[in-house]
């Protein structure tokens, strides 16, 4: 799998050599590539200030579709897993009630919600440009 890192790259490789820039030749031709990006910027949240994530991550989410148009001739997927809050070692045990009140299902993601989700569109062939919001109904509302 590709990752959006690696296409954003290659775009801007692709766009310096059209204007006689250097170029670097394009690995991969086929196949999906998935970014993952925080789901604060498809619902703004008082309680947690997040103006440069959403900024940033909103950029994401725009050149993953830009970026789906772009490659679907090519065979090249792309697409981006919008997770919630997911149990990890980042957040300490004695917080994971509060943030699971954060999600609608009233739980934290786990690392494997994450893991089906991008399995998933590894053979969705049929799916490019698209936000898979693994959130637990947060992107859905409160």
């Amino acid at each position: 799998m590709q990752s959006l890192t690696w296409l954003l790259a290659s775009t801007c490789a692709d766009s310096s050599a059209s204007r006689g820039g250097p170029s670097r030749p394009c690995c991969a031709t086929t196949g999906p590539a998935a970014n993952i990006f925080t789901n604060l910027v498809d619902h703004a949240n008082t309680a947690v200030p997040s103006a440069l994530a959403s900024l940033t991550k909103g950029g994401l989410n725009a050149a993953t579709r830009s970026l789906a148009i772009e490659y679907a001739a090519r065979g090249v997927r792309v697409n981006t897993v919008s997770p919630g809050i997911i149990r990890t070692p980042m957040h300490a045990e004695e917080t994971h009630d509060t943030l699971a009140a954060l999600h609608p299902v009233g739980r934290m993601g786990d690392i494997g919600d994450i893991v089906d989700a991008i399995a998933y569109l590894e053979t969705a062939e049929f799916v490019t440009g698209e936000t898979l919001h693994v959130d637990g109904g947060q992107s859905a509302g409160h």
